[in-house]
């Protein structure tokens, strides 16, 4: 974490969500502001919101603390992290300049976008639509840029601003993406595979469905991208009980009153965690 703060790139263009404002956002101190007088203020934690009022379905949207608290602590134990490595190596051989800008949707504890900025030196801009999550990522890797905005109505970041974006079983809008990332730029997207976490949706709902999303994302980013490269990663964990009880709370599993009762009961298993990647070409 130390060699993150010594990295000094220039700053991400991020840009004004207000209303029919869209303009750059220049930081001074600890101020963003735009040339149309529009102004917002970094939390004491490092992170900026620029959250519109409009842009929210709740008082406090997204992740909560516990939900980004699990996920970090199941990544700081190794599980999951397959994903993060292949994701990083496709950083790393497509845009190996120093201080490309590497912008990551739905960026939660922060983990990924960290990894990615550690080991292949570029600029980060982690966007989440949770303060909460916002606050946890500044906390940790406060040389990274971390906003708060809702990833489904318009990116906060200026044309062609952006070399790689990344969507981790998160979010995807691949309008803004297509505009926001720079020509032949990359947008890595990757989505649960078909068996991700199947023995544990299988303890909790007694069934574990397949569900096929790759075809789906494909076709949704088709006319806007080209597809490059798809791939897979999987690795299976013995988890102790404390740590089963992290996934669900990390993935909602076990949420709803009906499975409440059989998700308490569950002490440690063996699970799957897959992923399905697909890197596209702007």
């Amino acid at each position: 974490r130390a060699a993150l703060l010594s990295y000094d790139w220039p700053l991400p263009v991020l840009s004004c969500t207000v209303r029919g404002c869209g303009a750059d956002l220049v930081r001074t101190d600890r101020t963003w502001r735009c040339v149309n007088g529009h102004s917002f203020d970094t939390a004491r934690e490092g992170y900026v919101n620029l959250l519109q009022p409009q842009d929210r379905k709740a008082v406090s949207p997204g992740d909560a603390r516990e939900a980004v608290a699990a996920r970090a602590a199941l990544l700081s134990a190794g599980v999951g992290t397959t994903l993060i490595d292949a994701v990083t190596e496709r950083v790393l051989t497509r845009h190996p300049r120093s201080g490309a800008v590497v912008v990551d949707l739905g960026s939660g504890s922060g983990d990924a976008l960290a990894a990615v900025v550690s080991r292949a030196a570029v600029t980060g801009v982690g966007i989440d639509i949770s303060a909460a999550a916002a606050a946890h990522a500044a906390r940790r890797w406060p040389a990274i840029t971390w906003v708060v905005a809702n990833a489904d109505r318009r990116l906060p970041l200026a044309n062609g601003s952006a070399d790689v974006v990344l969507s981790l079983h998160a979010r995807r809008n691949p309008p803004e993406c297509a505009r926001v990332l720079a020509p032949g730029g990359t947008l890595i997207v990757a989505v649960p595979a078909a068996d991700d976490l199947a023995e544990l949706r299988a303890a909790i709902q007694g069934e574990a469905t397949p569900r096929d999303r790759v075809a789906a994302v494909v076709e949704e980013h088709a006319g806007l991208f080209s597809v490059e490269e798809r791939f897979a990663t999987r690795e299976t964990r013995d988890l102790d009980a404390a740590q089963v009880q992290a996934l669900l709370r990390a993935t909602y599993r076990g949420a709803r009153t009906r499975e409440a009762a059989r998700a308490a009961t569950l002490t440690g298993m063996a699970v799957t965690l897959g992923s399905e990647g697909v890197v596209f070409r702007s």
